[in-house]
């Protein structure tokens, strides 16, 4: 048999669709891959967005604004002194881009005008960092990177 260019540009063509196929298969098949998405129901998030805009022009039209630190403790979330911190409502959410199983949640009940959340909760890394806080009927929203 004799190959001409003809019949190997079609054998080129179907060993590289091979080779894509193959790779495919593989990351979609294998656990070691991991394929989650970003956020879990991300098109009732993106119906939020008008309220979440009002929300932090709340939250920037403070005079003193909402600081996240870090400590030797882990990462202080420290609000405005005039506030009454016993009518802050709402919580702090931990997104980790590169893990979805490191996000978490903690709810804010505050004695004073700071909130603690401990390092033992962190690993090291980048991490996104939203606290949504509601004071005396009025909505805020504040939203941060931190790398720890």
């Amino acid at each position: 048999m004799k190959i001409n260019w003809g019949k190997g540009i079609v054998i080129a063509f179907v060993l590289f669709m091979s080779f894509i196929l193959y790779f495919v298969i593989k990351v979609q098949s294998d656990h070691k891959y991991d394929n989650e998405l970003v956020t879990q129901e991300y098109y009732k998030k993106e119906k939020l967005v008008q309220g979440n805009i009002e929300s932090i022009q709340n939250a920037n039209s403070l005079n003193v604004k909402v600081a996240i630190t870090k400590t030797e403790e882990g990462l202080v979330v420290s609000f405005p002194d005039s506030l009454d911190p016993k009518l802050i409502k709402g919580k702090v959410s931990l997104y980790r881009p590169s893990n979805q199983k490191l996000d978490f949640e903690t709810l804010i009940s505050l004695s004073g005008s700071d909130l603690l959340i401990p390092k033992n909760n962190l690993v090291g890394g980048l991490w996104g960092i939203t606290v949504s806080w509601e004071y005396e009927g009025k909505t805020y929203l504040n939203k941060e990177e931190i790398y720890f």
